[in-house]
């Protein structure tokens, strides 16, 4: 299961200049005008995880494999994207696809770099933005009502249950609400993401700051933190300039340049941390002669489901799962001193996959 992450904001707020140095690449321009980013661009990048090499070494793993997280940096948006302005609707479609919305806001100020509307707010242009997908969403669902109306009247229950979630989701929009603080039960969760609301996605604000305040923050990145807290987002503080820098940079004279700004880690690293929390993840690990293989899958994921994730023929001949923490696993020198220590479990079609767990999926061809 790969998860992504669709890099959304203004024009000239730091997007294209985030997402070269995230996945050290050049794929993006970065250049000091709108709409400089044609087609979104797409990353990926490994998630470190300090677990991963122990289990490697223990089970003497010819290669190391981390899971990835995907990254798609969509172009700027701006004030009249619903009715296609700017570059239009094509991008807003491109947001759809993404698990969770990595939205950067400019919290730098400086004549170098031109602002669209001529300043800098930072909540304004969280509130531009979100106001062009919350028309889009408007848009969507209010063309969904007389189809659903009709099935409904037909006796289609289905069609009842998901006329329910449209008609609140569109209660919260006139409001000024984003679809994804509508109340819904735990069984209305899959319906509500087969509606592809763009508002429904978690969002993770990314305070652009220069780098002056890359380690404390300014005053324009404490409002969006505030704004983060009320709707119960993430954020975090980021300097793009610091990491355009250090992606050029050999892993040992990152540690440094990042000391001599006040920082103890990079941006990436923090970028995914407040991902995984976000997006609830947990991440299980794999271990054998050939690889040892990070997986991520959502917290609560049944062990059938995260079998599924390495190939689909072990979710449909699941048998059962052998499970030890990793804790275990690294504490008793790898699987077998797991199994002698009576660590290893036997676990079935209910276990709930736990973040650190390794495991070694049974299955029937």
């Amino acid at each position: 299961m790969g998860f992504s992450c669709g890099i959304v904001g203004l024009p000239n707020v730091g997007k294209s200049t985030l997402f070269n140095a995230l996945t050290e690449t050049a794929a993006a321009q970065a250049e000091n005008y709108p709409f400089c980013t044609i087609e979104p661009n797409l990353g990926e990048v490994a998630v470190p995880d300090p677990r991963l090499e122990p289990v490697a070494a223990l089970a003497k793993s010819t290669a190391i494999v981390p899971t990835r997280l995907a990254f798609v940096d969509i172009a700027g948006l701006v004030r009249g994207a619903s009715r296609g302005e700017g570059l239009g609707n094509q991008f807003l479609a491109n947001i759809r696809e993404v698990d969770a919305v990595v939205h950067v806001v400019r919290c730098f100020s400086g004549s170098d770099v031109i602002h669209l509307e001529g300043r800098i707010a930072p909540v304004e242009d969280i509130e531009t933005i979100e106001t062009e997908l919350m028309l889009a969403d408007l848009d969507s669902l209010e063309r969904r009502i007389e189809p659903l109306e009709k099935r409904s009247r037909g006796g289609d229950p289905e069609a009842g249950a998901t006329l329910d979630l449209v008609g609140r989701a569109l209660m919260a929009l006139r409001e000024g609400k984003p679809a994804r603080l509508i109340e819904r039960k735990d069984a209305q969760e899959k319906a509500f993401r087969m509606l592809g609301l763009l508002t429904s996605k978690p969002v993770l604000y990314v305070c652009n700051v220069d780098e002056e305040h890359a380690a404390e923050g300014n005053a324009f990145s404490r409002a969006v933190e505030l704004r983060a807290q009320a709707e119960g987002a993430g954020c975090v503080l980021i300097s793009a300039k610091i990491e355009a820098e250090i992606a050029v940079l050999s892993r040992a004279e990152r540690g440094e340049y990042l000391a001599a700004h006040g920082l103890h880690e990079a941006g990436l690293d923090r970028l995914i941390r407040a991902g995984y929390a976000l997006l609830d993840l947990v991440t299980f690990f794999t271990a054998g002669p050939k690889e040892a293989h990070a997986w991520t899958v959502t917290r609560g994921t049944r062990a059938p489901q995260a079998a599924g994730v390495i190939h689909t023929d072990f979710e449909r001949g699941f048998i059962r799962a052998e499970v030890v923490s990793w804790e275990d696993y690294v504490a008793l020198g790898g699987e077998a001193g797991a199994r002698d220590a009576g660590k290893l479990r036997l676990e079935g079609k209910d276990y709930a996959v736990a973040d650190g767990d390794v495991i070694h999926f049974r299955f029937a061809t």
